[in-house]
């Protein structure tokens, strides 16, 4: 069976990525691995095992173009209306918390944040299949 141990992002600027990820999901660098064309940044904390690497290629000077094929990197927590107001309050600009409520029952409640390179973050409130 496979478990899923990474998701990789590529970033232009390792400082400002790793701050944000730091300030924003407690996620910390737990492995740098340097090569002549790359680096590579493993973040992590202490929720889970899995890991986001940041790729950060040398010779990329303008930002990366997302595409129309990236969804979305999501973490869940245990107060979403906490964790907003902290996002707020660091100045991370949060979207507005969302109840998603099709048939009228909430089956999640989240928001989004754009780190620095453009890429979308789903914050769900931790329950049910979002554990």
């Amino acid at each position: 069976m496979a478990k899923s141990i990474h998701s990789m992002i590529r970033v232009l600027d390792e400082d400002r990525s790793v701050q944000f990820y730091d300030q924003a999901f407690g996620l910390t660098v737990v492995e740098r691995l340097d090569f002549k064309a790359f680096t590579l940044v493993y973040l992590a904390n202490e929720e889970s095992d899995f890991e986001l690497e940041l790729t950060v290629n040398k010779d990329q000077t303008e930002p990366y173009d997302l595409g129309n094929g990236y969804g979305h990197f999501a973490v869940s927590v245990d107060d979403l209306d906490a964790e907003h107001g902290r996002f707020v309050t660091a100045g991370l600009n949060p979207r507005k918390i969302v109840d998603f409520a099709p048939d009228g029952k909430t089956i999640a409640r989240f928001f989004f944040v754009v780190d620095p390179d453009g890429y979308e973050i789903e914050v769900l409130q931790r329950g049910g299949r979002y554990k």
